[in-house]
């Protein structure tokens, strides 16, 4: 089954600025984020990534360029993993729209929200999902099935994407945490995925490392979709 490394993009002007950026154009990585996306890269040099897909959105393509460095590798831009459209909310101070009855939609019953003059989570989430599912079809049929490869979006979204992952209902998705510049890692079998890590910011990336080839003469074991009863064993 191949390793999904969902990315945030790192810290960006808009994220301490208290205000909800959306698809608002102009919107980099701060000093800070900019740090977040190099040390990012630097960890993940020893894993080979097959592909990355990355959001339009220029915090995003920012965030995997220090990862392409060095790298025989473009990044696929996908519409479908772009920010939610916030539509009239875009732009708006986050302590103002606190106070709007929308709100609490977003925050309790978000499968219901629809933002005026944009789309709905519920919307969000099936786009960026059946994004997601295709193009780890597609990195499966060229790479094999123990490809390593990197999807690169926003907090909302790819909490959207965990929840599928994870078997929850979209109203319980506000209760993931995603960082900047976290990973969060999904594995795809033939029936279900499987959730390795979560608002990863740190530590040992070995269990990111696809396994080693074997002899020739042996013929490669087919990923399973069981989980494994009692537990995993971790990496030896």
């Amino acid at each position: 089954m191949t390793t999904l490394i969902l990315l945030r993009h790192g810290r960006s002007t808009s994220n301490t600025s208290g205000v909800l950026a959306g698809r608002s154009p102009g919107v980099e990585l701060d000093d800070t984020g900019k740090g977040q996306a190099w040390a990012l890269a630097q960890r993940l040099k020893p894993v080979p990534i097959a592909a990355v897909v990355t959001s339009p959105m220029q915090r995003c393509q920012q965030t995997v360029a220090p990862l392409l460095a060095g790298r025989a590798l473009t990044a696929a831009v996908e519409e479908q993993l772009a920010e939610v459209e916030y539509g009239e909310w875009t732009g708006r101070e986050l302590k103002n729209l606190f106070k709007e009855p929308l709100w609490r939609v977003v925050q309790q019953h978000p499968s219901a929200a629809v933002f005026p003059g944009g789309e709905g989570l519920a919307a969000m989430q099936a786009r960026s999902v059946a994004a997601i599912r295709a193009h780890d079809a597609k990195v499966t049929a060229e790479h094999g099935p123990t490809a390593v490869w990197v999807a690169c979006s926003h907090g909302d979204v790819i909490k959207s994407i965990l929840a599928d992952a994870l078997g929850l209902h979209l109203d319980s998705f506000q209760r993931i945490v995603v960082d900047p510049c976290s990973i969060s890692v999904v594995h795809y079998t033939e029936t279900r995925p499987f959730v390795g890590r979560v608002n990863d910011t740190g530590g040992d990336i070995s269990g990111l490392l696809p396994p080693p080839k074997r002899g020739r003469r042996r013929r490669p074991a087919k990923p399973s979709s069981d989980a494994v009863v009692g537990g995993a064993t971790g990496v030896s």
